[in-house]
């Protein structure tokens, strides 16, 4: 059960975009109620959440990318939501479920995406932690635009995370492919 409940009356605005973002994932938003106690915090959530890429550098690779910062940063409803339908960005459930754990021993996954992978648990951990090695990589193989499309998404999933668990929201449904029990 969340820490509050959402309010008696949200705005026209708030409840347009909840409306929205409801019809377009078929699940209650809870996130979106709770924050429409203060509209600013809600507003600056759905413009973080429109303005972000969901395309570049892949649809693969952001997947990846937020599957993995949802599961170092513990969030329940983080991996939930961001673990439905993999398939449609070309992941596999084996692939799911080895980003909670060593993947190296998943053969698809590129080199690219497994910098990516880490990178994004870098982002997600604390403290932050960047070494030398990593980061040379990481600029050989992205561009400077594609690793802040990276950092952004991992960040934004982290923003998101803390959000989440501040307000003890629990997993909307969105799938049971990927459960943060069975990816730790």
């Amino acid at each position: 059960m969340a820490l509050i409940k959402q309010p008696q009356r949200i705005n026209a605005l708030l409840r347009f975009g909840i409306w929205f973002a409801e019809r377009r994932t078929g699940r209650r938003m809870e996130p979106a109620r709770l924050l429409s106690w203060y509209p600013k915090a809600a507003l600056g959530s759905g413009v973080l959440e429109a303005l972000v890429s969901h395309r570049e550098p892949s649809a693969r690779l952001l997947k990846l990318v937020r599957v993995t910062a949802s599961i170092t940063a513990n969030c329940a409803f983080c991996v939930d939501m961001n673990s439905f339908e993999p398939d449609g960005a070309g992941v596999s459930a084996v692939e799911l479920v080895a980003l909670g754990g060593d993947v190296t021993t998943v053969e698809s996954f590129t080199p690219r995406e497994r910098l990516a992978i880490e990178y994004a648990r870098r982002i997600s951990a604390s403290p932050l932690v960047f070494p030398a090695a990593l980061t040379q990589a990481l600029r050989e193989n992205f561009s400077e635009r594609e690793l802040v499309i990276l950092a952004t998404t991992a960040a934004q999933v982290n923003y998101w995370a803390r959000v989440i668990q501040a307000l003890g929201i629990s997993p909307a449904g969105f799938t049971e492919a990927c459960r943060l029990d069975q990816a730790s």
